[in-house]
């Protein structure tokens, strides 16, 4: 599996709050049934911090499948612009957590970070939920 598609979200149910991550992982060649799925509760955080360990999820899993070139969707503009260095990153918590996917994407070849509306993103969304509804329900 040289080549992955990865979708990643997070979230917290208040902010800072309860949060999630969910990531959905695809071959390339075949975007509609994921190779992997992965969502976990993450405890109490803040929306931006659980979208930022999502990616470091996404990235891990994808490095355990053997990726070479990975192509990662967010439904987070400010993280997609972070990382990319088109915004700065002010918050100290952000500024570790970025440095982290930099230290994560030196495992690959090739890596993009593409922001993606939330609509195209249901798969992860869901798992970020149900993480949550599992917890909730305990």
């Amino acid at each position: 599996m040289d080549k992955l598609v990865i979708y990643t979200d997070g979230g917290a149910r208040g902010n800072p709050g309860p949060a999630a991550i969910g990531v959905a992982i695809f071959d390339i060649a075949n975007t509609h049934d994921p190779i992997k799925t992965y969502g976990k509760y993450l405890g109490e955080t803040t929306n931006n911090q659980a979208e930022y360990r999502a990616l470091l999820a996404g990235l891990d899993l994808a490095k355990d499948l053997g990726a070479k070139h990975i192509v990662c969707f967010l439904d987070s503009e400010l993280v997609v612009k972070q990382v990319t260095g088109l915004y700065k990153i002010r918050e100290a918590g952000l500024q570790e957590l970025a440095m982290d996917v930099i230290r994560a994407k030196n495992n690959f070849e090739q890596v993009e970070f593409k922001h993606v509306p939330r609509e195209k993103n249901k798969l992860a969304d869901a798992l970020v939920n149900d993480a949550l509804d599992k917890e909730a329900g305990k």
